[in-house]
């Protein structure tokens, strides 16, 4: 069994779990003074994307309920670590039973199983973890044991020949030699680390 099928089958609910608190660590951070501040992430100033991130949770817990995260905004206007926080405990209790990380569901990139949609929303995390952390100044690192599955999971979902027009991944950008597995996970999905690092 290789990686990629290995990481396919896992469990990645303690990964996701896992990588929320990172976030809500990130998000606490977080001054007044910063939410105009511009981040790596393009279409997002730090105030966008902190809102994004609480609404990447509320769409997995409509996923986990609805089987769609549609009935949910990709932005949503509470930012904070505690609106945040209360999503994530939603999300704990809406995830709880094993059987839905192997049914279909709807997501933005099409219809996968439970165990697929929740690795997605790990690399949502993750990566807008990551320019949230660069944007504010905070240490743009994670653990490896969260950072390396879900690069697997990145990998193998979107290659580098799949970088077209239309694909909400830019160019992978070219990883500095110093650059730990966050940030290279960034890079890959179309971050550059030039100005931020």
């Amino acid at each position: 069994m290789n990686t990629i099928e290995t990481t396919q089958q896992a469990d990645p609910r303690e990964v996701y779990f896992t990588s929320a608190a990172w976030v809500s660590g990130l998000l606490t951070g977080v001054r007044a003074d910063q939410l105009d501040l511009p981040t790596p992430c393009d279409e997002f100033d730090v105030r966008t994307l902190a809102g994004h991130l609480v609404a990447t949770v509320r769409r997995l817990i409509a996923i986990a309920e609805l089987g769609s995260p549609d009935s949910v905004s990709p932005l949503c206007s509470d930012h904070d670590a505690a609106s945040f926080d209360t999503s994530v405990t939603q999300a704990r209790a809406a995830w709880a039973d094993d059987e839905l990380l192997d049914g279909p569901v709807a997501v933005p990139w099409g219809e996968v199983p439970g165990r697929s949609a929740v690795w997605g929303y790990a690399r949502e995390l993750l990566v807008h973890g990551w320019d949230l952390a660069v944007a504010t100044g905070q240490p743009a690192h994670a653990d490896p044991a969260l950072v390396d599955p879900v690069a697997v999971e990145l990998r193998a979902l979107l290659p580098a020949e799949s970088r077209v027009p239309g694909v909400p991944f830019g160019p992978i950008g070219e990883p500095r030699s110093e650059a730990g597995p966050l940030e290279r996970l960034a890079n890959f999905a179309g971050r550059s680390s030039d100005v931020w690092v």
